[in-house]
């Protein structure tokens, strides 16, 4: 067992009343471990784990004293491709494995990234805090609400460090949009928006030839109804409603999370949502919405709006709204604040201002220093439930046609 799983160990047996992070110097200094290498596997190999989580781990790993030591992925070549970068970075083979249980058993892997399917994240998150491994979750981290409650319970329980891949809120240039957000010089904010489009869907580009000996078809179904093995169905999975709610979810919450970040939000309080498929009609019968419209109301006195069109690409935009002025995020590296609109303006803002970026670690170093020090992340297991609890909300509007509701106390979503 390594050093770092110790050192867990010890901090949840002599925490009071799930205090941990209350812990003073003195204590910590005596926790033994914190200098040595923190052992760490990839759940789901797939774009995101294998092009995203390794690397962003990689990049820092001789100065955060990490490895990548075990990987899991349904798909045979998936694993080897993974376990080939580790021996390339490392100069040895990462441990591979069909299942994620496998790879949560064990006993000296600290951490764990999950990279897996939408439909699989829960399952694997409340796993991974059940094996008392701390986890990096890519979003969005539910599809169901009771699902969502159970895994956050689970890992709010087991005490672990957990970050949401919702990543946006650690580029310097957002959090100083935060942080000119918060002087108020946008005046009353009203509206805050995302047009996110495209000339087609984006899980088009996920389809490829898979065979069905390399893949382990049931590990990727979970839950889910046995059919015949589909290659289309396994590497298109952004596109099936059964596996993923489309672009709500999979791009929404991104802007979602950085709507609660800049803002300071928690849930909203309502939701509506249209939208089908209009555009993208063929022989592949993908079932998420190519067009879509979703509408929130906070409590704060805003609404916000995320809109997709996977028909034509132009229309992009990522803005705040105040009576003052403009926030303009849609270049994601070069946000400015502009007077465009304002009906109140005192003279605050001249001309386009380019937002000042206030430096902070990036995503993937955020969470390996919380490995160390046992602070909250950047996206914290507060922050992941509520971008999950506004995208299940605009989806269940979807579905069912009705506008939906949030009640923050009860932990639940119903019709209003």
């Amino acid at each position: 067992m390594s050093q770092v799983s110790s050192r867990r160990r010890f901090l949840k047996q002599t925490a009071s009343a799930g205090a941990a992070l209350a812990m003073t110097a003195a204590s910590y200094a005596r926790v033994p471990g914190a200098n040595d290498r923190v052992s760490i596997g990839i759940i789901g190999c797939g774009g995101r784990g294998l092009d995203a989580h390794m690397p962003g781990i990689h990049k820092h790993a001789k100065a955060q004293n990490v490895e990548i030591t075990a990987v899991a992925d349904p798909w045979r070549v998936r694993q080897e491709m993974a376990a080939a970068k580790c021996k390339e970075w490392y100069g040895r083979d990462a441990r591979t494995f069909t299942s994620y249980r496998d790879l949560l058993a064990l006993k000296d892997v600290d951490a764990v990234t999950i990279a897996s399917c939408d439909h699989q994240h829960t399952t694997h998150l409340a796993a991974a805090a059940k094996a008392n491994k701390d986890v990096y979750c890519e979003k969005p981290l539910a599809k169901r609400l009771d699902r969502l409650v159970a895994a956050c319970d689970a890992v709010r329980e087991a005490g672990i460090v957990f970050q949401a891949g919702t990543q946006l809120r650690s580029f310097p240039t957002f959090t100083g949009c935060r942080k000119l957000y918060r002087t108020g010089i946008l005046g009353k904010v009203g509206r805050i928006e995302q047009c996110r489009n495209s000339t087609r869907p984006y899980w088009y580009g996920y389809v490829k030839d898979v065979k069905k000996q390399d893949v382990d078809w049931n590990e990727f179904l979970m839950d889910r109804p046995n059919r015949p093995f589909d290659p289309v169905l396994y590497s298109g999975w952004y596109g099936y409603r059964e596996f993923s709610d489309g672009a709500v979810p999979g791009l929404g919450s991104h802007f979602i999370d950085l709507v609660h970040y800049i803002t300071g939000a928690k849930f909203p309080t309502s939701a509506v949502c249209l939208g089908g498929t209009f555009t993208w009609k063929d022989e592949r019968k993908f079932t998420c919405p190519d067009h879509v419209q979703a509408l929130w109301v906070y409590p704060e006195g805003f609404m916000v709006s995320y809109s997709t069109n996977f028909g034509n690409g132009s229309g992009n935009s990522l803005k705040i709204f105040g009576d003052v002025g403009t926030l303009d995020m849609v270049n994601w590296h070069a946000p400015v604040l502009t007077a465009e609109g304002g009906s109140k303006n005192k003279g605050a803002i001249r001309g386009k201002i380019p937002v000042e970026e206030v430096a902070r670690p990036d995503h993937f170093l955020d969470w390996l220093q919380c490995l160390r020090t046992r602070k909250p992340c950047n996206a914290d297991i507060d922050a992941g439930y509520q971008h999950a609890v506004a995208v299940i909300m605009a989806m269940t509007a979807f579905d069912t046609g009705r506008r939906q509701v949030y009640d923050a106390r009860k932990r639940e979503i119903r019709q209003g």
